[in-house]
């Protein structure tokens, strides 16, 4: 066989690769949401989690953000509760400050691998909230 009769095999093989993969990545954003968030806002985002049961205070459902917004996602809003570190607290204070736990599960390595580690993450859930909106 040639290797030029090569090239279309391979880049069919890449291709079909490539495709293969798009498909099992998985969402960011849902993993984070299910690994910090759906214990207190459950697993819809409905507000159910377990562990409201023992909270004292109200978990919002999270699906009716941009409803609750006259019908525009408060992407800003949401980015700074998310994390937590811009004096804006949701439900007057309990919820995690998941921004500095973000920098600081990074692991260090640089100081701007933590920024950006911790706002890939804090945007990865923001936007994951804004596909479950109702």
């Amino acid at each position: 066989m040639r290797p030029m009769a090569l090239v279309p095999a391979l880049i069919g093989i890449a291709v079909s690769a490539g495709a293969a993969f798009a498909q099992e990545a998985k969402d960011p954003g849902a993993e984070a949401y299910a690994q910090y968030c759906a214990t207190c806002h459950g697993a819809t985002g409905a507000g159910d989690g377990p562990l409201t049961e023992m909270m004292t205070a109200s978990v919002p459902d999270l699906r009716t953000l941009t409803e609750r917004h006259d019908g525009v996602f408060p992407m800003l809003e949401v980015i700074h509760i998310i994390d937590g570190r811009t004096g804006m607290r949701a439900h007057g204070g309990p919820m995690p400050v998941y921004g500095a736990l973000f920098v600081e599960e990074s692991g260090g390595m640089t100081p701007y691998s933590d920024v950006l580690y911790s706002r890939g993450k804090v945007l990865s859930l923001a936007y994951f909230l804004e596909r479950i909106q109702q």
